[in-house]
């Protein structure tokens, strides 16, 4: 008989118990499945300025860079003139939605023709770094620069030089 006023107590006090239990499973919030997926988009970039790193006269070997911020600087045997264009960073305007990561990668080191003689082009740090995230809605302004190696006067007469350079865009 005691087992059963034992037994009988037991399931008195498990009853306020289950309720309490089922009470609050019930009271909290059960989260649904994640948010869908941003749409997939396809990124685009157009080239809006070109790399030009303006006149220059080199009396012995040196460079010439362009940064991203469009600061042109000399090392070695260059004059800058007073006359001639003016020097410009490359600028590509990248569409994508915001938050997007997007990895940027140099190609090789251009070679850069004219008057039948070549000048090397390295290509510079991009301003948003690599890799970004865009922060704006659509449009992200990116500028490269770049860095020219130049020979002698004889080596690298005076005229114009131009060539193609590669960067990638990478949507990830």
């Amino acid at each position: 008989m005691n087992n059963l006023v034992q037994s009988l107590k037991v399931k008195k006090s498990l009853l306020p118990f289950c309720i309490f239990v089922c009470t609050i499973i019930l009271i909290i919030p059960v989260k649904a499945q994640e948010q869908p997926p941003k749409p997939i988009t396809v990124t685009t970039v157009e080239v809006i300025q070109f790399l030009n790193f303006g006149a220059i006269i080199p009396t012995g070997d040196g460079t010439v860079t362009i940064d991203a911020a469009g600061l042109r600087s000399k090392f070695g045997g260059i004059i800058f003139p007073f006359i001639g264009p003016s020097p410009t960073r490359a600028l590509f305007r990248v569409h994508a939605l915001k938050g997007t990561l997007i990895t940027i990668l140099n190609g090789p080191d251009a070679i850069l023709t004219g008057n039948a003689k070549t000048i090397t082009m390295k290509i510079g740090d991009a301003s948003t770094g690599s890799p970004f995230i865009t922060s704006t809605q659509d449009i992200t302004d990116v500028y490269i620069g770049g860095t020219l190696t130049v020979k002698n006067i004889l080596i690298n007469p005076a005229g114009e030089y131009s060539g193609q350079f590669s960067v990638t865009f990478i949507q990830q």
